[in-house]
């Protein structure tokens, strides 16, 4: 069985979620699909042009000091990014394609961890090369393919495919139909799968 997880750059609780998913659905003996996707047109819907973090500031103090110890109990830096939330299409443009080329969960990692725990802009060209770079990859042509008019168009559908499915917040997990959401429900999700 597998566990499908739809995660988003500029979510703050995708950052731990992914940082475990892969050790932990590989002791469960479970597959991870990664997919990446945009929440913009899920809180655009809603009337929000902000992160509910933003929004409600009481409830963005609370994200941060429960973040902090979530990232504390799992051993993760975590460090306010230079702007929250930070613009993740380019990053989730390569992470899809990286999905499809076996490179995408440690692209991923690589950029939550230039997100939260070494204040990197994301959306910089040049914080991405240096991710793929690191990869192996060769970061222009690299680039150049997740910015074709195709590969767009798969991010897209990627993000209405999840809120077809109901996603409404990341990170969200499926194991078929079953959605489980919030990096609190990781294990929920694995163990699931497993059974």
């Amino acid at each position: 069985m597998k566990v499908e997880f739809f995660y988003e750059f500029a979510s703050t609780y995708s950052y731990p979620a992914a940082m475990r998913v892969g050790r932990l659905a590989e002791a469960a003996g479970v597959d991870v699909l990664w997919r990446p996707f945009l929440l913009g047109p899920i809180f655009g819907a809603q009337g929000w042009n902000d992160s509910p973090f933003n929004i409600y500031p009481v409830k963005g103090q609370y994200m941060w000091r429960d973040m902090a110890r979530i990232c504390k109990a799992d051993g993760l830096i975590l460090k306010e990014p230079v702007r929250f939330p930070q613009n993740g299409l380019k990053a989730a443009r390569l992470a899809l394609l990286g999905s499809d080329e076996g490179w995408g969960a440690s692209f991923t990692r690589a950029a939550y961890l230039a997100n939260f725990a070494e204040q990197e802009d994301i959306s910089d060209d040049r914080v991405l090369a240096a991710i793929l770079k690191a990869l192996s990859l060769d970061p222009a042509a690299t680039i150049a393919r997740a910015n074709t008019p195709e590969h767009k168009a798969r991010l897209k559908t990627q993000t209405e495919e999840a809120i077809a499915r109901g996603v409404f917040g990341a990170p969200s997990f499926f194991v078929g139909d079953e959605l489980f959401w919030g990096n609190d429900r990781l294990e929920d999700a694995l163990e699931w799968a497993r059974r």
